[in-house]
């Protein structure tokens, strides 16, 4: 599929052409918003005019096309997850508190069934995950490394763009305060040598030290890491027994789908059992400093992460290798293998699919379609 975006030179948008290519947008015009914040109405409409707003930046149209494509969709995706997350509170306020985070899990999905190259969309899932940034960075005590974690998964003037044009499609009292913060964050970023591209952040243990363990910027400690262990991660069904046997056959593995079966525990019965299981043959590994893959679906960053400090904590490197099938494929794999995950089962993994970004460990490798 390739992602529709207005061109030169009338630079216009098509609102019900863009519906037509992703229908889950139509939902935002049954969304309510807090007229405080955006007195122009519900979801859809602020959604229209941060589009609209964002053609008319010449910053934007300046991108190339590949650029200006990924920034619009960020936009128009910006606000998915806004219906889901829409509550009143008890003072009877609109709020949708999460939507950043659960809009990024459903752009993920919905790309990704409709074949969107795996860089392409993570760059889109970045905008949406991370749009709220820039308008609050400078609040934050840690705003340095938020700052450098966002731009490892997403350029930060694209970024910018998409903060600039969802403040200017709005109408609410802060709107020009909040057009300052972006320019604010413009600024940080280019003080901290982020605007250009990538920090330079020194070695692979040097970086996870800073992004991980709070490490001031630029230290550089001794090695004193014995070996590597690698965390697969992955859909059902993706590819990661493969990638084990044919990169990884010299090393021990510690498998939950195979724990499970050998306890014959089901994939929708307690998971206990097979995580304890799991976690003292790790254990064991990690204290005689012996290299072992971890292989499980790993798929939310929360659970990584517990994984990655454990196995740091043991003073082991951690390389993350995340793999990916196409939608299409995935479906067929996992129907062919010997043990099975459960469509439902499947489909709940879908819901909660974080790829893992590469802030997350000492090293983050990609094995997709591309």
């Amino acid at each position: 599929m390739t992602l529709p975006c207005p061109s030169g030179p009338e630079w216009a948008l098509d609102w019900e052409a863009l519906c037509d290519a992703l229908p889950e947008l139509r939902a935002l015009e049954d969304c309510p918003q807090d007229p405080r914040h955006h007195a122009e109405g519900n979801v859809g409409i602020h959604t229209r005019m941060v589009l609209e707003e964002l053609l008319a930046l010449p910053a934007w149209r300046e991108l190339t096309p590949q650029a200006r494509e990924l920034t619009f969709w960020g936009a128009a995706l910006h606000d998915l997850a806004k219906p889901q997350c829409t509550r009143l509170d008890a003072n009877g306020r609109v709020t949708s508190r999460g939507h950043p985070r659960r809009g990024a899990l459903l752009a993920r999905r919905l790309l990704w069934e409709r074949g969107v190259p795996f860089a392409a969309r993570e760059q889109i899932c970045a905008l949406v995950l991370h749009h709220m940034l820039p308008g609050f960075l400078l609040e934050r005590p840690d705003s340095e490394r938020l700052a450098v974690k966002a731009c490892l998964e997403v350029p930060a003037r694209l970024l910018a763009l998409v903060a600039e044009a969802d403040c200017r499609g709005r109408e609410a009292a802060d709107r020009d305060g909040m057009l300052e913060r972006v320019a604010l964050y413009r600024a940080f970023c280019r003080e901290q040598g982020l605007w250009a591209g990538e920090p330079e952040l020194g070695s692979g243990l040097d970086r996870y030290r800073y992004l991980c363990q709070g490490d001031p910027r630029g230290t550089r400690r001794y090695d004193d890491t014995w070996g590597e262990v690698v965390l697969l991660s992955g859909l059902p069904g993706a590819g990661k027994d493969r990638w084990a046997s044919e990169h990884a056959s010299d090393r021990p593995v510690v498998s939950l789908d195979a724990l499970r079966r050998s306890l014959g525990i089901a994939p929708s019965a307690n998971q206990g059992p097979i995580l304890q299981a799991a976690r003292e043959l790790a254990l064991g590994h990690l204290r005689a400093e012996r290299p072992f893959v971890w292989n499980a679906t790993n798929l939310d960053r929360q659970r990584r992460r517990a994984l990655v400090e454990l196995f740091a904590g043991y003073r082991a490197r951690v390389r993350v290798v995340y793999v990916e099938a196409p939608a299409s494929r995935l479906w067929t794999q996992n129907r062919a293998r010997e043990h099975a995950v459960p469509e439902p089962i499947l489909r709940r993994y879908l819901e909660r699919w974080e790829v893992p970004q590469p802030h997350e460990a000492h090293a983050v490798d990609y094995v997709t379609p591309e």
